[in-house]
């Protein structure tokens, strides 16, 4: 296990076609969602500003600890992820459904759609992949609250070009 692996960076070498890459260990990428998933968790306490930050600060610190490895599939299935635990957690924040309903038509859907999803039975974590919800919190939206777009980031820090 250690021949093919670098204890201090925990990152395991890889050999195709004649190139020679680095991506990071199985254990560090669970340990770093097992983070993420604290940090998202429904029933975590504070504003919706500071977790975002505490996000950023862990996502930030661990793309340039491995950011010299290849990483960019693992970090764009981890963005779609994230983005998808924390409509789940602002889903479960505006808890009834008249407030539902008026944070939905806020953010532009019609009143139809918006009534149907805010009186749904369905669980967050399906609504949080409903359509309605990603028109009314796109990840540009997402990226305005503050959370760090982590494939941009990824690609500015260690643009392989």
């Amino acid at each position: 296990m250690w021949r093919n692996s670098s204890y201090i960076l925990r990152v395991s070498s890889t050999k195709s076609v004649g190139k020679v890459g680095y991506r990071p260990i199985k254990s560090a990428k669970k340990r770093l969602k097992d983070k993420l998933r604290i940090l998202t968790s429904r029933k975590r306490t504070g504003t919706f500003s500071e977790i975002v930050k505490r996000i950023n600060q862990t996502t930030v610190g661990w793309i340039n600890y491995y950011g010299v490895s290849n990483m960019k599939t693992f970090i764009q299935e981890l963005q779609g992820w994230l983005n998808h635990r924390l409509r789940q957690l602002i889903w479960k924040r505006w808890k009834l459904p008249r407030t539902k309903y008026v944070k939905l038509r806020q953010y532009g859907i019609q009143h139809d759609e918006a009534m149907k999803t805010a009186h749904s039975r369905k669980g967050y974590w399906r609504i949080s992949r409903s359509e309605v919800l990603h028109q009314a919190i796109p990840n540009k939206r997402l990226v305005k609250w503050g959370l760090k777009d982590l494939s941009q980031f990824y690609e500015q820090r260690y643009s392989k070009d």
